[in-house]
């Protein structure tokens, strides 16, 4: 059985950080809360055995490659290649929240975690407890904590027992703040492209895009 802490998302203690950060950098698997839903991630270390299980635990396809949660703004640019300025806007206006960025990958960014198109998904979610994690071991390859096919959990409550007895530790900081995925934007070749709807309405990610009213 997978172990449960309780944790405060806004304001996690010295205490749970250190033990979190023990079990990332020993290569485990972490349930964790964000702003948006539950995810189920690790540190995207290259041939981290943790990325592996993942997949497995979601029964989820190899294929599909996870998207990284990130501190800060600003990595966007260090793990984003040839971002483009309305990319950049919507990171400044909307980061952190539940945008995450499809966006070609820089050279900083292991090539197990690409698509097969080079690009990466990133996202900085409003979640300190995220974030925190993030600083001190590295961006976190996350997916949602879910079966594949299933709903996302959008508590700790409803994270399914299975998952929880097979990752290393599950945080519980009881409801997400917007219980909705976020929306998921990528670049064609006439600019910004919604490829998912979720916690930010598509009019105002193309409002921000343009230049236009937030």
């Amino acid at each position: 059985m997978g172990v449960i802490r309780e944790v405060d998302q806004c304001a996690p203690s010295k205490d749970v950080l250190d033990h979190v950060t023990q079990v990332l950098r020993e290569g485990g698997v972490l349930v964790m809360p964000t702003d948006s839903v539950y995810g189920i991630g690790c540190v995207a270390t290259t041939d981290n055995p943790a990325h592996g299980r993942i997949f497995a635990i979601k029964h989820r396809d190899r294929a599909q490659t996870l998207p990284w949660l990130i501190a800060d703004p600003q990595d966007l640019q260090t793990y984003g290649d040839g971002v483009p300025a309305w990319m950049t806007r919507l990171a400044e206006e909307l980061w952190p929240g539940a945008l995450t960025l499809v966006v070609g990958a820089s050279a900083a960014v292991p090539a197990e975690y690409r698509a097969a198109d080079g690009t990466i998904a990133l996202r900085v979610p409003d979640s300190n407890l995220v974030r925190s994690l993030a600083r001190m071991v590295g961006p976190l390859a996350t997916t949602s904590a879910n079966t594949h096919g299933e709903a996302a959990a959008t508590s700790g409550a409803n994270v399914e027992p299975r998952i929880v007895a097979e990752a290393d530790l599950t945080l519980d900081a009881g409801p997400a703040p917007l219980a909705v995925a976020s929306t998921i934007v990528g670049a064609s070749e006439s600019g910004p492209c919604v490829l998912r709807e979720g916690a930010i309405p598509a009019e105002r990610i193309m409002a921000i895009a343009r230049g236009g009213a937030r």
